[in-house]
């Protein structure tokens, strides 16, 4: 009797999309430059239940190439030469 053959088994959904397991803290530090994060928060300072300060905090970490325009130096100008009027 003949055996059907089987289809190889094809990774699960989360392992397609997680990385690998040997990712490194270093390379998910690299991704988060590299996409950006923005984070933004709240804080409240307060004594009995009566607020006194109250401070939001917004930052964003991206790469300075992300969010820097491109480098363009500026083009050099040769000096100009100086001329002296005659006196007539």
């Amino acid at each position: 009797m003949a055996r059907a053959r089987r289809k190889p088994l094809q990774p699960a959904v989360a392992l397609q999309v997680l990385d690998a397991p040997d990712s490194t803290l270093l390379d998910a530090l690299d991704h988060l430059l590299n996409k950006g994060v923005m984070v933004d928060g709240d804080v409240t300072l307060g004594v009995a239940g009566v607020d006194l300060i109250y401070l939001r905090l917004s930052s964003i970490l991206a790469a300075a190439d992300r969010v820097l325009p491109p480098y363009r130096p500026m083009p050099s100008r040769a000096p100009r030469r100086r001329t002296r009027k005659r006196r007539a």
